[in-house]
C-alpha cells in the first residue's frame, strides 16, 4: 500500500525495539532449549521451530525500518522485497501449524492409549517439522508473486492487491492458516478439558498445557486484529481508506510484536517448571537416601 493518505508516522524506532528484543528473547529461549537439549519433550521441540521462524521474521525488520526512515524508501531490490514478504507469510502458516502440532501432541501425550507414542517414535515429531517447514513454505508462493516495488520518487515495497493471484492467496491463509487452525484447537482444548476433568495429571502434563494456552493467547491477541483488518481491506471498495491504511500498518506492527512476547511468556513457564522439576528430583533423591 503505497498511497498511506498522508499518514506520516515512521515506523522505523518501532521496527528496531522490537527487532532488538526479539532477538534477545528468541536468543535466550533458543539457549535455554539447547542447554537442555538431553531431556527435550516433544514440546520442546515445536518451540524450537517455533523460535526459528520467528526469528526469520525478525531478521526482515531491519529491511521495512529502512524503507521507512530512508528518504530514498525501498533500496534493496525486488527480490529482497519477496524474499521479506514471503518470510512474513511463512511465519503466519508454520506458527499456526506448529501450534496444531503442540497441540494435538499434548493431547496424545495425555490420552493412555496413545500417551506412549512420540516417545517410542520420536522421529515422527521431526517429520513434523518438516513437513510444517515444506508446507509454509509452498502456501508462501503467491507472496513471491504479490509483493512488488513501486514509486518513483520514493520506492516501496508494497503488497500489490491488484494482482489476480492475491485472491488465491487470501484463501489459502484463510483455509489453512485460520479456519484450520481454529478447527484443529476448538477440538484439542474440548479433547483436553476432558481428559483433565477425568482426572489426568502430571508435570510434564501441566506445563505442556501452560504452553499451549500462552502460544495459543499470544496468537490470538497479535493476529486476530491483523487478520480482521486484512478481511475489511479486502473487501473494501475504498483501498485508500486513510483508516484503513493505518490500521494495517498498527495491526502488522503488532503481528511482528507476538515474536517478543513469545519467548518471554515460554521463559517464564519453562523457568517455573525446571524449578519444579527441580524440587521433584530432590524429594526423589532425598526419598532414595533416607
Amino acid at each position: 500500500m503505497d498511497d498511506l493518505n498522508n499518514f506520516t508516522y515512521s515506523y522505523d524506532q518501532d521496527y528496531g525495539v522490537v527487532f532488538v528484543v526479539g532477538i534477545l528473547g528468541n536468543g535466550l529461549l533458543l539457549g535455554v532449549l539447547i542447554k537442555s537439549r538431553k531431556v527435550w519433550s516433544t514440546t520442546d521441540t515445536f518451540i524450537l521451530h517455533r523460535a526459528v521462524a520467528d526469528v526469520l521474521l525478525l531478521v526482515t525488520l531491519p529491511f521495512w525500518a529502512v524503507q521507512s526512515a530512508s528518504d530514498a524508501g525501498w533500496v534493496f531490490g525486488l527480490f529482497f522485497c519477496k524474499v521479506t514478504g514471503g518470510v512474513f507469510k511463512i511465519n503466519l502458516y508454520s506458527g499456526s501449524f506448529l501450534l496444531v502440532c503442540i497441540s494435538v501432541s499434548y493431547l496424545l501425550s495425555i490420552i493412555p492409549s496413545t500417551k506412549e507414542f512420540m516417545k517410542k517414535k520420536p522421529w515422527v515429531v521431526h517429520a513434523c517439522c518438516v513437513v510444517v517447514w515444506i508446507i509454509s513454505v509452498l502456501l508462501s508462493v503467491p507472496e513471491w508473486i504479490i509483493y512488488t516495488v513501486t514509486g518513483q520518487e520514493k520506492s516501496r515495497c508494497i503488497y500489490d492487491m491488484d494482482v489476480g493471484i492475491h485472491n488465491i492467496s487470501l484463501g489459502l491463509y484463510y483455509t489453512f492458516g485460520f479456519a484450520f487452525l481454529l478447527v484443529v484447537l476448538v477440538f484439542c482444548f474440548f479433547c483436553i478439558v476432558w481428559q483433565l476433568w477425568c482426572g489426568t495429571k502430571g508435570l510434564q502434563n501441566q506445563r505442556a498445557f501452560k504452553v499451549v494456552v500462552v502460544v495459543a493467547a499470544v496468537l490470538f491477541l497479535c493476529w486476530a486484529p491483523f487478520n480482521i483488518t486484512v478481511w475489511v481491506y479486502n473487501n473494501s471498495v475504498h483501498h485508500c481508506n486513510r483508516s484503513l491504511n493505518i490500521a494495517w500498518l498498527v495491526t502488522s506492527a503488532l503481528h511482528h510484536f507476538h515474536c517478543c512476547l513469545n519467548p518471554i511468556l515460554l521463559l517464564l513457564v519453562d523457568v517455573k517448571y525446571r524449578q519444579q522439576q527441580h524440587v521433584y528430583q530432590d524429594i526423589e533423591l532425598t526419598a532414595q537416601f533416607s
